[in-house]
């Protein structure tokens, strides 16, 4: 592991540093307290190449690697996390897609995630049954001739209502984790409706939704992978996600720090800065520590996935590490703030609420302690 990035990930990194900076981070207030999803920026992302980071070129890719869409996760999320959870569920498809989907499949829908064209790509595999046990979804995809028809409902589905490309888990025969598929499907597709927008906690920027499909019929040729492999895609495409989420969480408790730190140096109390007092300097030093350690988990698991070498247990650590962290970090920049840490003038308060999600989606720190059991006990077996 090589712990000096190249030239190509500075600059994907100094890249999504400056949007975040520039663009982000100035409507993030707003995002979240009125809700709005801006598909404008996903496309200014797109033309940055940051919607498409490990893609190759000839779809519009940046081809820059697993530690770049990191490092860029973690640069947009210390801006706004609402914004970086929809950019790493688009790379997340398009990852998926270019892995398992035909050369047409390629050529047909990554194009479309990395040029902004379909605004974001979606995940949708949760059901209101079925979250952390993907055995138990009930959507179904019959096949009829040419087409497949696709019944049942979704739920949680981030960036749902704007998709235009979304990856969609049904099953197909059997019982349990046999059986499942995965489809690609247009947003659109007549028989597909999406439910209300949640009124969430946290991540309020960005769009969560269920979705239903009613007979939705989609081209036999959108089944992406081989049919009965649902299961397979699924969790090859979850361990990839747990490297998003940890650069997610890392980004945010980096934002919650740095406020934390000009904070205490402006408030002054019993005549001297916050800042000066040791208890503060002591929050904030383990802060950092621990930030930094999350860091290196998550670059850890990213360099494996680059190297093509198994990472699941390591995205599930530094998930698990990571997401557990920026509760704690947040938590005590909410402290440090004291009673402005519990209004939503400082921003402190945004990051407490948006970290909160992190040690639940992508799979619970239970799971990812179930994950990092089962491969830890192969080590000994």
């Amino acid at each position: 592991m090589n712990l000096e990035l190249t030239e190509t990930q500075t600059l994907i990194r100094d890249t999504a540093r400056k949007v975040a900076r520039e663009r982000v981070a100035p409507q993030a207030r707003a995002a979240d307290r009125e809700e709005r999803f801006s598909p404008e920026l996903f496309k200014e992302l797109a033309e940055l190449g940051l919607m498409g980071v490990n893609l190759p070129s000839r779809f519009g890719g940046s081809e820059a690697g697993v530690v770049a869409y990191s490092l860029a996760v973690m640069e947009l999320s210390a801006a706004c996390a609402s914004t970086s959870v929809a950019m790493a569920v688009t790379n997340m498809c398009g990852e998926l897609i270019n892995a398992f989907g035909t050369e047409a499949q390629k050529e047909k829908f990554l194009p479309r995630l990395t040029s902004g064209e379909a605004v974001v790509g979606a995940f949708a595999l949760s059901e209101p049954h079925a979250g952390s046990d993907p055995g138990a979804l009930h959507t179904t995809a019959v096949r009829q001739g040419d087409s497949w028809v696709l019944n049942g409902s979704k739920q949680w589905i981030t960036s749902g209502a704007y998709a235009g490309v979304m990856v969609v888990w049904a099953r197909t025969s059997g019982t349990g984790n046999k059986g499942l598929s995965a489809f690609i499907v247009e947003g659109g597709t007549k028989g597909l409706h999406v439910g209300k927008h949640e009124d969430k906690m946290g991540l309020r920027g960005s769009n969560t939704v269920g979705l239903t499909f009613e007979d939705c019929r989609i081209p036999a040729d959108q089944l992406l992978g081989k049919e009965g492999e649902g299961f397979k895609l699924a969790m090859v495409a979850l361990d990839g996600g747990r490297i998003g989420i940890a650069s997610q969480a890392c980004g945010v408790a980096r934002a919650a720090l740095e406020a934390s730190v000009r904070y205490t140096k402006d408030r002054k109390a019993f005549n001297q800065p916050v800042s000066e007092f040791q208890g503060p300097r002591f929050m904030m030093a383990d802060m950092k520590v621990q930030i930094a350690a999350a860091e290196l988990l998550t670059f850890r698991a990213a360099t494996l996935k680059e190297q093509g070498k198994p990472f699941t247990r390591e995205a599930s650590m530094a998930k698990l590490f990571a997401s557990e962290m920026a509760n704690r970090v947040c938590d005590k920049a909410v402290q440090l703030h004291g009673g402005y840490g519990y209004i939503d003038e400082f921003p402190v308060e945004r990051y407490y609420r948006d970290a909160r999600v992190q040690t639940i989606y992508e799979g619970t720190s239970e799971v990812q302690r179930m994950v990092i059991a089962r491969e830890t006990f192969k080590l000994f077996s």
